[in-house]
């Protein structure tokens, strides 16, 4: 069985064949993330850039179970320095695992924290599991690259941004969703802090009178692919 669980803001849990795949790991200070890695089998750490809402725990994480970091490269040597295990990518690199493989795809944002003033670009990552494509845009303004990303890769499962201030807002990953041509649309990043709330229906609407379907999962909430 394969599923695709949210843990909350931006942090997803892929688990296929006993291969736990963890997304942008905010856990600690997420007020509304209820997730106990101890308790799941985590192959690979995949984190888009390196704000603290999105590198979260995966170093703490990675030094406590073996996992693997995968990040741009910049932010996967910062990794590696503080003891994890990580391997670095550029934007456009592409790492095939047992699971399937993952793709390393622009975003709109910047990529920093206190202890690292630059940390490489800032990425949206495509994942490919047996023929089911995922893509998590990352942190991401509007862009022309969506309508390239849908044309060439054909995502089956679209995870966008939608709390606005830092990032699109609902108006503009709806004209997001419609550029990638995605069936299947989940909202991520709303609504974790007073500054990205966002009214999930009104984007549920929005996604359905464009013809695709909505999926605002609940924290924990999962879907199987």
């Amino acid at each position: 069985m394969r599923k695709l669980t949210y843990i909350g803001h931006s942090a997803f849990f892929i688990e296929k064949d006993g291969d736990g795949i963890l997304i942008d790991p905010f856990i600690t200070g997420n007020p509304l993330a209820n997730f106990d890695y101890k308790q799941k089998r985590i192959s690979q750490i995949i984190v888009t850039h390196a704000h603290s809402d999105h590198l979260g725990d995966a170093i703490v994480i990675s030094k406590a179970t073996g996992a693997q970091i995968i990040a741009v490269f910049e932010l996967a040597n910062y990794c590696i320095d503080k003891g994890a295990k990580a391997i670095g990518v550029g934007i456009g690199g592409k790492l095939n695992f047992k699971w399937g493989s993952v793709k390393f795809l622009p975003a709109v944002h910047t990529s920093s924290n206190p202890d690292l003033p630059y940390g490489g670009l800032a990425a949206g990552v495509l994942l490919d599991i047996e023929g089911t494509t995922i893509y998590h845009a990352g942190d991401t303004a509007l862009m022309p690259d969506f309508s390239m990303i849908g044309e060439l890769y054909n995502p089956y499962y679209a995870i966008l941004p939608i709390g606005g201030y830092y990032t699109m807002d609902i108006e503009d990953a709806a004209i997001a969703a419609k550029m990638l041509f995605s069936p299947e649309i989940i909202p991520m990043h709303y609504n974790t802090f007073p500054n990205i709330k966002a009214d999930i229906q009104k984007f549920v609407n929005l996604i359905e009178e464009q013809g695709q379907k909505c999926l605002p999962l609940k924290v924990n909430e999962y879907v199987e692919f």
